[in-house]
């Protein structure tokens, strides 16, 4: 499989002109609100927003895609999405998200990226209560604007405290290929079967890895096949034995040490946390 440099930069361009910007407060003027989303799977596609936003999931698994990087928000986890971020959104199977959107001046430093981060009970408990006021309301008044100028000032404290939970991306035409073709084969991808799918080497692939990336190819494999299980792990009905073989593990006790290693918590535990009913 190879690519050229030159179709890998038309279709990006061609991609960023087609992006449109959705105006998550339909002519409101609040300066903040929430929004609640429930139900089947749903892809976004790509888009931006004119308001920054922080979505938490109650439970199921979204998955966030930016130029940047693909980052996985697990059950009790949110996804920070600053203005203007050109991003697409999976919502898996039986999710429950509660998002809430702020006019830029709330924010600091909302920084330029998106991020995955481990919020406090209380922004939690501050997001789920904020749900009186959604986003596309006429206006806002005084105690919804000191509610969430207060959440916004938590939240822009919270952007210091990263979960290592994405992948990165490459515009590079060769590790884009790679990358594609690793997390399409998780149970099974060698470095020798995908250096043969885009047409280079091993020691090549391994070089351009650690050149555009800053890591191995192995570790790239670790991490997606840790976040598959997670978000594999957070469906209904899936055991933690069918997560190991499903992302290429032969033996039960190497995927939980590998799981337990990467999250903190053996597989066990974070399938019964992540499958709470909030």
């Amino acid at each position: 499989m190879t690519v050229s440099a030159a179709s890998d930069r038309d279709l990006a361009e061609s991609a960023k002109i087609s992006r449109p910007v959705i105006e998550l407060r339909r002519g409101g003027r609040a300066l903040a609100g929430s929004y609640l989303y429930q139900g089947e799977g749903l892809i976004t596609g790509w888009h931006s927003h004119e308001v920054h936003q922080i979505e938490y999931a109650l439970h199921g698994v979204v998955e966030v895609e930016t130029d940047a990087a693909h980052y996985l928000l697990p059950p009790q986890q949110a996804a920070w999405i600053p203005a203007g971020l050109e991003h697409q959104a999976v919502m898996n199977p039986d999710v429950k998200t509660i998002a809430v959107m702020f006019d830029a001046q709330l924010i600091a430093e909302p920084g330029d990226r998106a991020r995955i981060i481990a919020v406090s009970p209380l922004i939690r408990e501050m997001m789920i209560y904020g749900l009186r006021w959604p986003i596309d309301r006429a206006h806002g008044d005084d105690t919804s604007d000191t509610f969430f100028a207060t959440l916004a000032h938590l939240v822009g404290e919270a952007l210091d405290h990263e979960a290592p939970l994405s992948l990165p991306t490459s515009d590079h035409p060769i590790v884009a290929a790679a990358l594609a073709y690793t997390k399409e084969h998780l149970a099974s991808a060698t470095a020798e079967e995908v250096s043969r799918a885009v047409s280079v080497s091993e020691r090549t692939l391994r070089r351009l890895f650690s050149e555009t990336l800053g890591i191995s190819w192995r570790t790239y494999l670790l991490h997606a096949r840790m976040l598959r299980a997670m978000a594999l792990l957070a469906a209904p009905d899936q055991s933690v034995q069918a997560t190991a073989t499903a992302v290429g593990f032969e033996s039960l006790s190497s995927f939980t040490r590998s799981f337990n290693q990467f999250c903190g918590e053996t597989p066990s535990a974070y399938r019964a946390r992540a499958r709470d009913e909030h």
